[in-house]
């Protein structure tokens, strides 16, 4: 669903950081754009004009016949601050309102995210500091700089964040937080099974499928722990995380956190297979037969639960290459399983180290639905959308 994004716009010179921020943003909600007039020295207001497809305001006087402080105000769902200078942080906090951003934020009754950018030394000033103080205890949030090289050649705090991370903020705000009081575990991810201390047996899964859904269900309010394999993702969320590398130890960690939680999706592809036998020393190529490695079956994990999950949800999940439908039905009956997502791995710029994902939610009292090809993040809400309707029936009853 749609929300109205008011970005804004301070002086700064990661003002172009916004640009981005607003593109991105366009793509999903409904986005203004407020501007203070030293922002305009950095950026002009045609760019956020054609990347908002919206009028830019950068006066409190212009040529409409309302007050449009005031208009924006009620219009929005969030007010977005990004860069926020010191000078606005300021005037925020003291309730001085002498430009289109203050006057509009201070009119409005919106969710205020406030996203400092400036100078180390600028950012770390007592004065700075009180004043983010005082926005935090008025309820505003605030979401911390970044270090690095900054644009006068200083390094530390006070880089904005990236437009990624504040999205995700954003998403993070305005969920709804229809999955609070629920602990709900997810895995993500492969596993990797070694043969010896170079070489493995393991598969294509990135982990991102899992990682969304466990970002989406911390933004609607869930209690979160991820537990992934070995990934190239950058993770830098507030929810409890637990990493693995084998399939045991994502069987053992699944069955430890398992007793606590009140959902478990299980999207990770851990290995079916592991070798019989590890050896510690890297075995030589020049191997005859009796050197053959030999590989058991991994412990399937969901179904070592089966007799654990009373009055908990379990979704599982299925990659295929051919009878999708009816291997995950099986999937299902055998892992005892609420519902299966079941993808097509054949398919091009699906599953595996795509972010993208075409699958078919297989369920115990319905038909199946099938979906088209989406982005995984957008998958994750629907997948949780269907975990909420699951965890009401099991309260139900």
């Amino acid at each position: 669903m749609k929300k109205n994004i008011v970005v804004c716009v301070t002086g700064g010179i990661a003002a172009y950081k916004a640009a981005d921020l607003v593109s991105k943003l366009s793509k999903k909600h409904n986005v203004r754009v407020l501007m203070t007039r030293d922002a305009l020295q950095f950026v002009g207001s045609e760019t956020f004009k054609i990347l908002s497809k919206n009028e830019v305001y950068t006066d409190v006087f212009t040529d409409e016949d309302k007050p449009m402080h005031i208009e924006i105000a009620k219009w929005a769902d969030i007010f977005v601050v990004a860069p926020a200078s010191a000078n606005t942080i300021a005037k925020l906090a003291h309730g001085i309102c002498d430009n289109m951003v203050t006057l509009a934020i201070l009119a409005s009754k919106a969710k205020k995210l406030v996203v400092p950018a400036m100078n180390t030394v600028m950012l770390e000033n007592d004065a700075t500091q009180e004043n983010i103080k005082t926005l935090k205890d008025r309820g505003l949030d605030i979401l911390e700089s970044d270090c690095g090289l900054l644009a006068c050649g200083d390094i530390g705090k006070g880089k904005m964040p990236d437009p990624e991370r504040i999205i995700d903020r954003i998403d993070y705000l305005l969920a709804n937080k229809d999955l609070k009081k629920y602990k709900i575990l997810v895995t993500a991810g492969h596993t990797v099974e070694a043969i010896d201390p170079v070489r493995y047996i393991s598969n294509r899964s990135t982990g991102k499928m899992g990682y969304h859904i466990a970002k989406k269900a911390y933004n609607r309010g869930a209690d979160v722990t991820l537990i992934i394999g070995p990934n190239d993702l950058d993770i830098k969320d507030s929810f409890n995380i637990v990493n693995v590398v084998s399939s045991k130890d994502m069987y053992e960690a699944v069955n430890k956190e398992f007793v606590d939680a009140d959902a478990l999706i299980m999207a990770a592809a851990p290995a079916d297979f592991t070798p019989a036998n590890y050896s510690p020393e890297k075995i030589k190529k020049e191997v005859d037969e009796s050197n053959d490695i030999k590989i058991k079956k991994t412990e399937d994990i969901i179904k070592s639960l089966k007799d654990k999950k009373e009055g908990k949800v379990v979704i599982g999940f299925a990659a295929e290459s051919e009878n999708v439908i009816e291997n995950a039905k099986k999937k299902l009956v055998s892992k005892g399983a609420d519902m299966i997502v079941a993808n097509d791995i054949t398919l091009k710029g699906s599953g595996f180290k795509s972010d993208e994902n075409k699958v078919s939610f297989v369920y115990k009292n319905k038909n199946a639905t099938s979906f088209d090809l989406m982005k995984k993040s957008e998958l994750a809400d629907i997948i949780l959308d269907n975990l909420a309707e699951l965890l009401k029936d099991r309260k139900k009853n």
